[in-house]
């Protein structure tokens, strides 16, 4: 099931945040129970064959934290790091095994000629992030963050398979933590409808949705057309080719990411932010602290910290950063494009890092700030033609156009495809609206979304006062007539173009 079907808009969301309320009312347990199977049916939407599956990895997760757990209060530190040492790499295992297992098998048939036979797997949806938030857990528990629920097990369990299937974030994060949820769920106030909040869910779910359906897939056939030609393709194409998958992947994340936050403020649940226009950075370093924010806090907290961090010396630290990012590039896809694409951003992150350590507290004006933006959207650039490209052989032919060396080859090597005539007009607007405009919880008043960062209790959900440019201040959200009817005509907008229905970009990760 799509966030972006009539099926979810008019069906699935209505029914299950209207029965969550009611049943909320009388017994909070029933409305979890409730939300609970609702997320399952929203995954069986897409198979359901692998509903047992993701049963199944929450049975045995929830086993092995409350192993953790326990052991934690029996003060038997082995028990806890065997405990652990199981289920991370249970954990993997099962990610391996269906994301990896065939790539495996290519490359060792390759290298050896043993003529093995595929297995053909299919990858389940989401499983990356369910697998992901799992560790997550294990890890918390280990620590001593996660709450003991040996007093009532049938409701701790309850609790923990919604924390997993929770559907605004099933399919493509945000990854979350178990402790920063589950208090939210535990709170009586989760289960009184709040028309403010509720107000804000519905906008950012229209931001998203019209980033999906009206700008992300306007990119799609010419992405398609670009990374799919055969011969080498003239320098403008390549280019075109290019610069609308970084707008299409742009906005089609940020786009999911909204619709989750958005989504989940319906239930009064905030989720964690996750995406903060991430072309708006002046380096590789705030390119991570704002693209994926939960996967790079993820990978910093649970591997480059668990590696050594920067306690062991500079060297050591910049291996870190490059394994770090190798890893998190093969965690997103099994091919070798994808190994590239993590070992590219290890490099420039060891650039970037080795950089400041040369030059620590240097200015930024505005200039540079101009200039070391363009730097970082290009390198960007290049490393999302090897995330797009199917093979290796396509990402270097394209890159090859894009750097020029395609004049050098004969004219009959040289092949055009049939781009839109409107793609230049449509990338200026896309990388005009990615720099210059206002994101979206800018938009609605850059409230507070993540409970760990304060009581949300003291959140003010309408401040606007950060927001002084004329821009800014014309563009922003607030309850009243105005806004009511500038995003009601946006999402009736997009209801029109819901016949052309596109799965989002980080469903295959």
């Amino acid at each position: 099931m799509l966030f972006n079907s009539y099926v979810f808009i008019f069906g699935f969301l209505p029914v299950t945040v209207l029965v969550f309320f009611v049943l909320g009312h009388f017994r909070p347990m029933l409305a979890r129970v409730w939300l609970t199977l609702a997320s399952f049916y929203f995954y069986a939407g897409w198979s359901l064959d692998y509903v047992w599956l993701i049963i199944g990895s929450i049975l045995f997760n929830y086993s092995v934290g409350q192993i953790i757990i326990a052991a934690r209060v029996g003060a038997s530190q082995s028990l806890v790091s065997s405990a652990l040492y199981v289920g991370v790499i249970g954990n993997l295992a099962l990610l391996g095994y269906y994301k990896y297992a065939d790539f495996f098998i290519v490359n060792v048939d390759a290298a050896l000629g043993l003529n093995w036979t595929l297995l053909h797997v299919v990858l389940p949806l989401g499983i990356s992030f369910f697998t992901f938030t799992q560790i997550a857990y294990l890890v918390d528990a280990s620590r001593g963050q996660v709450r003991s629920d040996a007093d009532a097990p049938v409701q701790g369990l309850v609790n923990y398979a919604l924390f997993v299937t929770y559907f605004p974030h099933l399919l493509a994060g945000p990854i979350i933590h178990h402790t920063a949820v589950m208090q939210q769920f535990r709170s009586r106030e989760v289960f009184r409808p709040a028309p403010g909040v509720m107000a804000v869910g519905c906008t950012l779910f229209v931001i998203g949705l019209a980033k999906k359906v009206l700008i992300a897939d306007e990119y799609v056939e010419t992405v398609g057309d670009v990374f799919s030609a055969t011969q080498q393709l003239p320098f403008a194409d390549a280019w075109m080719g290019a610069l609308s998958y970084t707008l299409q992947l742009y906005f089609d994340f940020s786009a999911y990411s909204d619709m989750a936050i958005g989504l989940s403020l319906l239930f009064g649940v905030r989720l964690p932010l996750n995406f903060n226009s991430p072309y708006k950075s002046t380096s590789i370093i705030e390119f991570w602290r704002r693209w994926h924010m939960t996967l790079s806090s993820f990978l910093r907290d649970y591997l480059y910290i668990s590696l050594g961090g920067n306690r062991k010396g500079p060297a050591r630290r910049y291996v870190n950063l490059y394994l770090t990012m190798l890893l998190g590039g093969i965690w997103h896809g099994a091919g070798w494009t994808f190994v590239i694409w993590g070992a590219l951003h290890g490099f420039y992150l060891v650039v970037n890092h080795a950089w400041r350590g040369l030059f620590p507290g240097s200015s930024q004006a505005w200039w540079q700030r101009v200039i070391y933006g363009a730097i970082t959207l290009f390198c960007v650039i290049i490393a999302w033609v090897f995330f797009r490209a199917p093979d290796l052989t396509t990402a270097l032919s394209i890159l090859s156009s894009m750097l020029g060396f395609a004049r050098d080859l004969p004219g009959d090597a040289v092949a055009s495809v049939a781009i839109d005539r409107d793609m230049g007009w449509k990338i200026v607007v896309g990388f005009f609206i990615a720099l210059v405009m206002p994101n979206s919880q800018q938009i609605v008043g850059l409230y507070k979304i993540d409970p760990a960062i304060a009581d949300d209790r003291d959140v003010r959900m309408f401040d606007r006062a950060r927001w002084k440019r004329i821009m800014y201040e014309r563009l922003s959200w607030s309850v009243g007539a105005r806004s009511g009817i500038l995003f009601g005509a946006l999402f009736f907008a997009c209801l029109l173009k819901l016949r052309q229905v596109s799965e989002f970009i980080y469903y295959q990760f």
